[in-house]
């Protein structure tokens, strides 16, 4: 059978899951959503949101693109953003990283050409910002992990300076930045840090190491 088939066929079986649990379940989603969270991350195929948080549907906006990156002219992002914050009212952000990640591989290594290489630009920046830190690991492995969580640290910090987010901040609303690291190895997501309306943003350091 050919294999986009097999996605389709498992589609049925996980309606009908749903449905025969609860007759009602996809009608109540029918008249909008509320979702309590807004997750940035990684569009890698080995990390699903919803699954490793085990969130239903209705319970998480998303968007993922190559080593979450926050990228202020990147029009997709900040539509999704102001949305999240300005229509659905997020109380929560998430910027998750992962070790092992691609893009902050190439970040490293380059090798990259075309649209990719431009968007990895951003990743470089963080990389040539922290260097020293980074190439002190005794490993490659231990460079590219530590690149991913000080990656997360800066997408964080470079969040918390948007517009939408300083206006939600400003105007006295709830809204809590949180960055967090998924390791592959064990399937658990480990926080980094946390940023609010009281952090002081050009104080903020690099996260303890956690890979």
């Amino acid at each position: 059978m050919r294999k986009y088939k097999q996605l389709l066929l498992a589609n049925k079986a996980w309606s009908f899951e749903l449905r025969d649990e609860s007759p009602d379940f996809f009608a109540r989603h029918v008249g909008g959503q509320k979702p309590d969270f807004l997750w940035i991350g990684c569009s890698d195929s080995r990390v699903s949101p919803e699954q490793m948080t085990m969130t239903p549907p209705g319970g998480m906006f998303i968007h993922r693109n190559i080593a979450n990156l926050v990228n202020e002219d990147d029009k997709n992002l900040m539509s999704v953003l102001q949305y999240a914050v300005g229509v659905l009212e997020v109380e929560h952000i998430i910027v998750c990283g992962h070790h092992g990640c691609g893009g902050m591989r190439a970040a490293l290594d380059g090798g990259t050409d075309g649209v990719l290489d431009e968007w990895l630009d951003n990743a470089r920046r963080v990389y040539h910002s922290n260097a020293a830190e980074i190439d002190g690991a005794s490993t490659e492995e231990g460079r590219l992990n530590r690149l991913v969580e000080v990656n997360v640290r800066d997408q964080l910090v470079r969040l918390a300076h948007t517009k939408t987010v300083q206006d939600r901040w400003a105007n006295g609303q709830k809204l809590a930045l949180h960055g967090w690291i998924y390791d592959l190895r064990d399937g658990l997501i480990k926080p980094l840090m946390e940023v609010d309306a009281t952090t002081r943003l050009d104080e903020v350091q690099a996260p303890e190491r956690v890979l």
